[in-house]
C-alpha cells in the first residue's frame, strides 16, 4: 500500500464520519419511525444496515461504472447532484405524505367518552378509542409485508454519497483497482458504522421520552421530521 493510498484511505474515513454525522437523512428517518411504529431496536437497526448498504454500493458502483467507461470527474458529479435532488424531494413527499397520514390515524383513534344508562336508570360513562378496525380471528392482510423499509431503502439507494465520486477517481487515475476497492470500503464502512452508531444510541436515548398526549401523533411527527429533513437537503445543503 503506497502512501498516498493510505493517506487517502484516511481522509475517506473521516469524510465518512462527517458526511453521515452532518446529514440528518442518514439516521433520522430509522429513530422516528422506530419509535413511531415501535419497531424492535434489532429491527431497526437492520433497516439501518441495509438502507446504508444500499446507499453506499449505489455510488461506488457508478463510480466503476464512471471509470470504467472514462467518464470526466465533473459528468459524475452532476449525476450525483441530480440523484441527490431526486432523493431529497422523495423523501420530503414521503415524509409529508406520512404525515398527514399519522394525522388522520390520530383523529380517527381519538379517545372519547360514550354514557351508557342501566337498569335502575344509574348511568356511568367510559372512555374508549374507536379505531374503525374489525377484530376477528384471522387477522386481514397478515400476508401483506410492510412496505415502509422497502420505501426508505429505495430513497436511500437514490441518494448519492457525493463524496465518494472524487476519492474513488483519485485511485483510478493512477490505474490502482486494489486502492479504488480500499477506498470504497473505507468509506462505506465509516458511513455505514456512523449511521448504526447513531442510530442505536438514539433509540437507546428516545426509550426513555414519554410523548404523553401527543402519543397519539406520533406517526405525524415523524412524518414531518422526516419531510423536514429532506427540505433541509435540498435547500440548506445538509
Amino acid at each position: 500500500m503506497t502512501e498516498a493510498i493510505s493517506i487517502l484511505a484516511g481522509t475517506a474515513a473521516l469524510i465518512g464520519f462527517l458526511h453521515t454525522l452532518f446529514g440528518p437523512d442518514h439516521y433520522l428517518p430509522f429513530i422516528v419511525m422506530g419509535k413511531a411504529r415501535d419497531w424492535p431496536l434489532a429491527k431497526t437497526l437492520r433497516i439501518t444496515f441495509l438502507c446504508g448498504l444500499g446507499h453506499v454500493l449505489s455510488s461506488v458502483v457508478l463510480g466503476l461504472v464512471g471509470v470504467a467507461f472514462g467518464l470526466a470527474l465533473g459528468k459524475l458529479e452532476a449525476f450525483e447532484a441530480f440523484r441527490g435532488n431526486l432523493a431529497a424531494q422523495a423523501l420530503t413527499i414521503f415524509g409529508f405524505a406520512y404525515c398527514v397520514w399519522g394525522i388522520h390515524r390520530a383523529l380517527k383513534r381519538k379517545p372519547h367518552t360514550h354514557a351508557h344508562i342501566h337498569d335502575g336508570d344509574v348511568a356511568h360513562s367510559h372512555t374508549h378509542t374507536h379505531s374503525h378496525m374489525h377484530e376477528h380471528a384471522h387477522p386481514h392482510g397478515a400476508d401483506k409485508k410492510p412496505i415502509t423499509p422497502w420505501v426508505l431503502f429505495t430513497i436511500f439507494v437514490l441518494g448519492p454519497c457525493e463524496p465518494l465520486i472524487p476519492l474513488v477517481m483519485y485511485p483510478a487515475a493512477d490505474h490502482s483497482l486494489w486502492g479504488m476497492v480500499l477506498v470504497a470500503a473505507v468509506f462505506s464502512i465509516a458511513t455505514i458504522g456512523t449511521m448504526m452508531t447513531v442510530v442505536l444510541v438514539s433509540c437507546w436515548g428516545i426509550h426513555f421520552v414519554k410523548l404523553g398526549a401527543v402519543e397519539h401523533f406520533s406517526h405525524a411527527l415523524a412524518g414531518a421530521a422526516i419531510g423536514l429533513s429532506g427540505l433541509a437537503i435540498q435547500f440548506l445543503g445538509l
